[in-house]
């Protein structure tokens, strides 16, 4: 068995069993390693500790069970979810998301976690236009020459960089962005809508922009544009069963794909911004796409 296999059996026991006693001995023996050897391979392959990934996956598990269970106690939901008591959840609670449980269910707000992640993803290679099956998504690469600009129109907000959990300002963003969206001039009827990710305008953050495609024309006031430049660009399509896994786990899963595997295998540099195209925003969309621009001088 690889290594990564014997981590990835352990990350899926985990998952099954957030409600129940879990220690390190007990994890180091599903993956048939030693405590120590576990450990460490376990934080490289992952990147957070044991122990502070199973409190991040169940407070998870709790952050949906509260927005979904408005009448349960909080400390059966602690219960529900492996803590020893309301005051230890609610502890790790306000340290990971800012707000304690109880604020939460009083002004919900959506929050952001810590994925289960498929490690198998860092070890699979696939050719262009050949699609990859694994842990419930599909997704593809390809090439593609875009002939002529797109734009978009929207708003913008810096983000604080890195995957931590916490609240989802890119969610709130987005919902400030539909919301509004029926006043912009020119926004094409069938046009895409786009996420997209730039450089920060300070150190530790991004920018982040949301917007529907329009037509060429004035800007709308109150809204912001962004063009998506003409030229070659690589375009990584995935899928998944529903909205909610398209847009939080396979899209956290398909940007590691590739950025950390696909574009470095093949030794392809990129402008610096990733739009994530959808084709649909509804409960019954499934599929989206990452767009990078290669860079000229890498482009033959």
């Amino acid at each position: 068995m690889e290594a990564w296999n014997s981590i990835q059996n352990t990350i899926q026991y985990i998952e099954n069993n957030l409600a129940e006693k879990i220690n390190m001995e007990e994890l180091a023996g599903v993956a048939y390693l030693s405590p120590f050897y576990f450990q460490r391979l376990f934080n490289r392959l992952v990147g957070k500790p044991v122990m502070e990934y199973v409190k991040l996956r169940r407070l998870a598990g709790a952050a949906d069970y509260l927005n979904g269970n408005k009448d349960s106690r909080i400390s059966e939901t602690a219960y529900r979810f492996g803590f020893e008591n309301h005051e230890t959840f609610t502890r790790a609670f306000k340290a990971v998301y800012g707000m304690t449980p109880e604020n939460y269910r009083a002004n919900p707000r959506t929050l952001t976690h810590f994925i289960m992640p498929d490690i198998s993803l860092n070890y699979y290679m696939v050719d262009e236009n050949v699609p990859l099956i694994s842990d419930g998504i599909t997704l593809e690469v390809s090439r593609y020459y875009l002939p002529k600009s797109r734009s978009f129109m929207g708003y913008s907000i810096q983000n604080p960089m890195g995957d931590e959990p916490g609240v989802d300002l890119l969610g709130e963003l987005w919902d400030k962005f539909h919301e509004h969206k029926a006043s912009i001039q020119g926004l094409k009827r069938k046009g895409q809508e786009a996420g997209v990710s730039s450089p920060g305008e300070k150190p530790g953050f991004f920018t982040y922009f949301t917007g529907g495609e329009v037509e060429e024309g004035e800007l709308t006031e109150g809204f912001i544009n962004w063009d998506m430049p003409a030229g070659n660009y690589i375009i990584c399509t995935f899928e998944a069963e529903n909205f909610q896994l398209l847009v939080n786990e396979a899209l956290n899963k398909a940007r590691d794909y590739l950025f950390g595997v696909w574009l470095p295998k093949h030794t392809i540099n990129t402008e610096y911004f990733m739009a994530e195209l959808y084709y649909d925003i509804t409960p019954e969309a499934t599929k989206m796409e990452l767009w990078v621009k290669i860079k000229e001088e890498s482009s033959c």
